[in-house]
């Protein structure tokens, strides 16, 4: 029986609720991105945008994935990560050590005098009891980072969007960071997809350089993760298939 350690431990869990580009509309216009910052990337309401359009084609783009892939998301992503390892070791000795007592319980309980029995039966109930405060206050911890990291780049890279679509012909653009039925999105082709396009705009402008190769420089998406002590990769959005 796998232990909820390995299934919740060695990641951080975040829910990144964006908005279609909340504020996007008025972040295209000088005179009131001023007077109207862009919401917090988390929790924001849908928008709707107010701002002049230029085309009639419709675009999409994973936020999630343009956000964490950019270089300044990945840079930001595995700073987070390394802070965190001596947390995520802590973590893994404390579980190992309530593993350690619940098999002892499994293969001795019986042999044990009634006072003792009820003695490790209280270990263990103390110990699960403060490893599972411990982490889900690491996971609310790690996820609030994230989301602050995700809303300081969406800022600056929202009206980057804006632009991006208005110069291209786009009247509207979906975020496809959610599969369907998540979101309202059913199927979608990847000539319309602008994700990368923002991406290369966007490290540019930002002047961040590739951070080196790593396995934990990978993106995380806004999924359950599966426990494996670095933020789960997001799937490419490209073209999605319909359900049969």
């Amino acid at each position: 029986m796998k232990s909820k350690f390995v299934r919740v431990l060695l990641a951080i869990a975040v829910t990144l609720t964006f908005s279609a580009l909340a504020q996007t509309g008025s972040a295209a216009t000088p005179s009131s991105a001023a007077a109207a910052p862009a919401k917090s990337a988390a929790g924001s309401a849908p928008a709707t945008t107010t701002g002049p359009t230029t085309g009639t084609k419709v675009g999409t783009i994973n936020i999630q994935e343009a956000i964490f892939g950019s270089n300044e998301g990945q840079r930001d992503l595995q700073a987070l990560q390394k802070k965190y390892e001596p947390k995520q070791t802590e973590l893994k000795a404390q579980n190992e050590e309530l593993e350690a007592l619940k098999k002892q319980l499994n293969t001795q309980g019986d042999k044990l005098n009634e006072d003792a029995a009820a003695n490790l039966k209280k270990q263990i109930e103390t110990k699960q009891k403060s490893f599972d405060r411990s982490v889900q206050d690491f996971q609310e911890e790690g996820g609030n980072q994230q989301q602050e990291i995700a809303s300081r780049i969406l800022q600056k890279m929202a009206p980057m969007i804006v632009k991006y679509s208005q110069d291209n012909g786009f009247g509207m653009i979906v975020d496809t960071s959610k599969p369907w039925p998540q979101s309202n999105v059913l199927w979608w082709g990847e000539t319309i997809d602008i994700t990368k396009a923002v991406v290369e705009s966007y490290n540019v402008q930002s002047g961040v350089p590739a951070p080196a190769a790593s396995p934990a420089a990978k993106p995380a998406a806004p999924k359950t993760p599966a426990g494996t002590g670095t933020a789960p990769k997001p799937t490419a959005p490209k073209a999605s298939e319909p359900p049969k």
